[in-house]
């Protein structure tokens, strides 16, 4: 007779809350470490070098992300997701203690962007590969609704928790509080316990683990189709849309007060819709449900790039915003993990990182640009336009038909 073992649901798994609770804090500590490091380097050389040391650590994030994915899949993503922490931790608290001793230099400043965007490169597949591991797929668009929930608080607690400690502590201070996150989060990814038993080490080498993931993904027109949607649908949303509203704001003359509204607004529909897909028991046509979300997403986003909406209807456009770009990217990542055998999860996920919170970043001097020129409603429009290309693939009877 066969024994079935049933995983708990998964806002009541020990493990999966102690994923979300390392996921939660390294999220946040991240999150102040921009502000952080954006600061410092304001203060050390002035805001035009701030962008270049970012981009210092964005390189190699983007460069390696693929690296990253392999290695989740080759050594198994709690490893690596350990490996990317202690790194995070061990630099950023070594360079607090060189700030505090010599002050704010430029050069540990840059060598710290480039160890966090390696690390980020491990951090991003692995953290995207281990809810497979620890729970099974009828819990995954809950997890991933706990995720969703998780970045909306990291965006909105870490800049006053970055604010705080700068003033306390100047960023010598920041940097170390940015530490004791990150040990935080290695405390509990220490204490997870992945089902199954001990995680093989593959005995490919790393080059043909990466061909033969994008090998696998390649194969399969369903999965191809679904890592551009999700691509296509978070790249406007992974930081330029955050930056757009601020030059918005700016170009309308509206108070930075209003400015808040703008943005907690949008985190703020976008952490409820992760906690009512955390709650719910499933999503009955996921696929249709993405599809809907990203055409509303893409005529919100270019209304709100209009020159008629007064600040209070630009509040509850960000609102709906929020809450419409959410849904595609929880309900997307549930049914990419779900069609994606667990070998390779690590490597998929690489992909869709890279597509996401690997390019996002060198938009940002798109945006500047783009503002400057024809002023910041146009990049609105032109994310509309992003997002109504991710809709009208999702379109597709093949992913509108998926079942929950």
């Amino acid at each position: 007779m066969t024994v079935t073992t049933r995983l708990p649901a998964a806002h009541r798994d020990p493990n999966v809350l102690r994923w979300l609770g390392a996921y939660t804090t390294s999220v946040t500590g991240d999150v102040v470490y921009f502000t952080a490091l954006t600061w410092a380097v304001a203060e050390a050389a002035g805001p035009a070098r701030a962008g270049f040391v970012l981009a210092a650590g964005a390189v190699p994030r983007a460069v390696l992300m693929l690296g990253g994915g392999v290695l989740a899949d080759r050594f198994g993503p709690r490893r690596v997701l350990i490996g990317s922490d202690l790194v995070r931790c061990l630099t950023i608290l070594a360079a607090a203690a060189l700030t505090y001793t010599r002050g704010i230099e430029l050069g540990v400043l840059c060598v710290l962007a480039v160890c966090f965007g390696i690390a980020d490169a491990l951090f991003l597949p692995a953290v995207g590969a281990l809810p497979t591991r620890l729970t099974g797929p009828e819990q995954l668009t809950r997890v991933q609704g706990m995720r969703s929930l998780a970045v909306r608080f990291a965006n909105t607690a870490g800049p006053f928790a970055a604010a705080a400690a700068l003033t306390a502590g100047g960023a010598a201070g920041a940097f170390a509080g940015v530490g004791a996150l990150f040990g935080a989060s290695l405390v509990l990814l220490v204490a997870l316990r992945v089902p199954g038993g001990a995680e093989r080490r593959a005995e490919s080498s790393g080059w043909a683990q990466l061909r033969d993931g994008l090998r696998y993904l390649r194969g399969r027109p369903r999965l191809v189709r679904l890592v551009v949607v999700i691509g296509l649908g978070e790249m406007c949303f992974s930081g330029p849309v955050g930056t757009a509203l601020v030059l918005l704001a700016g170009e309308r003359g509206w108070s930075p007060g209003t400015l808040s509204l703008l943005l907690g607004a949008f985190s703020v529909s976008g952490a409820a819709v992760g906690v009512a897909l955390t709650v719910v028991r499933g999503v009955p046509v996921p696929g249709a449900v993405l599809t809907g979300c990203l055409f509303a997403t893409a005529a919100l986003v270019t209304a709100l790039g209009l020159t008629w909406p007064g600040p209070g209807a630009a509040v509850a456009l960000c609102a709906l915003l929020g809450a419409a770009s959410g849904i595609p990217m929880i309900l997307g990542s549930a049914l990419l993990q779900r069609w994606t055998a667990p070998a390779y999860v690590g490597r998929v996920s690489s992909v869709t990182s890279l597509c996401t919170l690997g390019l996002g970043p060198f938009l940002y001097p798109v945006v500047g640009l783009v503002a400057a020129a024809w002023g910041a409603g146009v990049f609105f429009a032109g994310c509309g336009a992003v997002c109504l290309s991710a809709a009208v693939l999702a379109a597709s009877p093949v992913l509108r038909a998926t079942p929950g």
